[in-house]
């Protein structure tokens, strides 16, 4: 099989391309670099180029036939996508457009779609399953799910063929050490953690130490960037044996506070580092935390690497190359 991966080059992309070369699949990567490194394509065959560009599209479909296409050229940052909307639609929305159009027209049917815990907005229960009303409360999240939306009306049109998978919090690191996480800017927190851990950083702030969970901070639902990875994989071959569109949250069904991510790190890596108290940000939860069982049941996905312990493991080793 030959898997067309976009945004191969950045965080989770890079990851998906080094699995699928494990899988024996034929692999090409179109990425722009502009968030993504060309040294984080390990396999497959890479073209540079924006997502946006017909011309771009046209010279890769027809290059060579694709039996699935997965899509990680995502904007990813919740507080930019409120102060430039512009750059969040035209990336995350008509962009993605562009390339279904692409999909449609040289009959690949198999599509693969990163989407996002932010579609659901605040939360009125957890955990989330897949029924949670969808009430996206920024354009980062409102971009998401228009394309999810997009994507239903692509199927009963085109018989476009695709899987959503929500992620909660991409975490860690390849196991083997290969491959990291790698923002510019760097938002996440555990890589912030780490960063301060490692004396890249001067401290790292936690936004709000008042809300109402046990100790006072946010509590989250980490998951390995590897056992995202799987999902994705798991999820591909769902379709190919004649699956029908679905959406699964991804999530370990744990949530982990912040001021247990910061002590997590401290333990990891043997390290003391400063941390900053500030105000609550505007627009984040106290809780986080994924119904992920949609996925186990159908899918058949079991994260192996759900310890907080292992994740910041992985990210450490990460860190310290």
């Amino acid at each position: 099989m030959h898997v067309l991966v976009v945004g191969g080059a950045g965080y989770i992309g890079s990851h998906m391309v080094k699995l699928l070369c494990r899988r024996d699949c034929e692999v090409t990567v179109l990425d722009d670099l502009s968030a993504g490194y060309r040294d984080a394509v390990t396999g497959g065959r890479f073209v540079l180029g924006d997502l946006g560009e017909a011309r771009v599209l046209a010279e890769v479909f027809a290059a060579q036939r694709f039996d699935g296409v997965m899509h990680f050229a995502s904007h990813i940052q919740v507080g930019e996508s409120v102060r430039e909307p512009a750059k969040y639609y035209r990336n995350n929305v008509f962009k993605t457009q562009a390339l279904l159009d692409a999909m449609v027209a040289h009959q690949v049917r198999h599509f693969i779609f990163s989407s996002t815990a932010a579609i659901f907005g605040e939360p009125v229960r957890t955990p989330i399953d897949e029924a949670h009303p969808k009430n996206p409360i920024n354009p980062y999240g409102r971009g998401k799910w228009m394309v999810e939306q997009m994507l239903e009306d692509y199927d009963l049109a085109y018989g476009l063929k695709a899987v959503k998978l929500r992620y909660f919090n991409a975490a860690g690191a390849d196991p083997e050490g290969q491959l990291g996480e790698r923002h510019e800017p760097e938002t996440h927190l555990i890589p912030l953690v780490l960063q301060a851990a490692s004396g890249r950083r001067a401290n790292v702030t936690v936004f709000g130490a008042d809300y109402d969970t046990p100790d006072g901070t946010c509590i989250r639902d980490y998951i390995h960037v590897a056992d995202l990875c799987e999902a994705h994989w798991l999820a591909l071959r769902r379709l190919w044996e004649g699956g029908e569109s679905a959406a699964y949250n991804l999530g370990n069904g744990n949530g982990f506070s912040v001021r247990e991510v910061i002590e997590t790190a401290r333990a990891v890596s043997g390290r003391e580092f400063s941390v900053v108290y500030g105000e609550r940000r505007p627009g984040d939860p106290a809780r986080l935390v994924a119904d992920s069982r949609r996925a186990r049941d159908e899918l058949g996905w079991r994260p192996r690497h759900a310890a907080l312990e292992t994740i910041i493991g992985h990210a450490w080793r990460w860190e310290t190359r």
